[in-house]
């Protein structure tokens, strides 16, 4: 069954997070059951939730769809989640924004160019992906744990090799 607009609750302008497992996939929605958002250039069909869809990709195309056809069966919200912080661009101009570059074929970079760049930079003037900050923390914290077992194990094999004698 296709989802409402009382079903989402939003207006032109605002972003849609798609939970997608480990990655969110991100829209903007232009009103009408529509949205705009990257797909692989590549995309043969199927799910677009698939991470390796886009991870085997360097180029996406920016592309006007029915928000039932990119969701699927995933769960989804409103996530307009820099509100707080930066002053939203007026609805009509993020929507003809989007609609400008429907069709547009663009770069992707899961790190630097990704669907929430995207629709950050349409409501906001400015691309910014928190899960590409929050994976930044994840991974730098993992880096740090790595390196402490590092060098907790040459101590011990110091002291060992020290005791030893």
């Amino acid at each position: 069954m296709a989802p409402t607009l009382f079903d989402i609750d939003a207006k032109p302008g605002d972003l849609i997070e798609i939970f997608c497992g480990m990655y969110h996939h991100w829209v903007v929605f232009i009103g009408g059951y529509e949205v705009v958002h990257l797909i692989p250039t590549t995309h043969g069909g199927g799910d677009l939730c698939e991470l390796f869809t886009f991870l085997d990709s360097s180029k996406v195309t920016v592309r006007r769809q029915k928000i039932w056809e990119v969701v699927g069966s995933n769960r989804f919200h409103v996530n307009n989640l820099l509100d707080d912080e930066c002053l939203p661009r007026e609805p009509g101009i993020i929507v003809s924004e989007a609609l400008k570059m429907v069709g547009q074929e663009r770069l992707y970079n899961a790190a630097t160019h990704n669907s929430e760049h995207f629709v950050t930079e349409l409501r906001y003037g400015k691309p910014e992906s928190r899960q590409v900050q929050t994976a930044a923390v994840i991974g730098g914290v993992a880096t740090v744990g790595v390196a402490i077992a590092v060098v907790g194990a040459a101590l011990f094999s110091a002291f060992r090799k020290n005791k030893d004698k």
